[in-house]
């Protein structure tokens, strides 16, 4: 089973809200995920970024793939720089 980090819509029309799910690839954008590791809210000033940190780092560990949306945001909070160092000191 491929497990991605994406996310997905909520919210109503003009007015979006999301939530990143770890869910497997084949389910549609909305639908069944896995878990809910954060939320993302792209209309305050400046965007509203929570995520669980501590889950997000399970789920890449275990080789969740982020998309590249869900990828920029744990950017952002700084989960995916966090990721790249422990993988670089077990390679070493």
């Amino acid at each position: 089973m491929a497990v991605r980090i994406r996310l997905a819509r909520h919210g109503k029309k003009k007015a979006p809200f999301y939530r990143l799910v770890v869910a497997d690839s084949r389910s549609p954008r909305d639908g069944r995920f896995i878990e809910m590791i954060g939320t993302y809210d792209p209309m305050t000033d400046p965007a509203d970024v929570k995520v669980d940190e501590e889950r997000a780092m399970h789920w890449l560990t275990v080789g969740a793939t982020p998309s590249d949306t869900a990828r920029a945001l744990l950017r952002k909070v700084g989960v995916w720089d966090r990721y790249n160092e422990n993988k670089v000191k077990k390679a070493q």
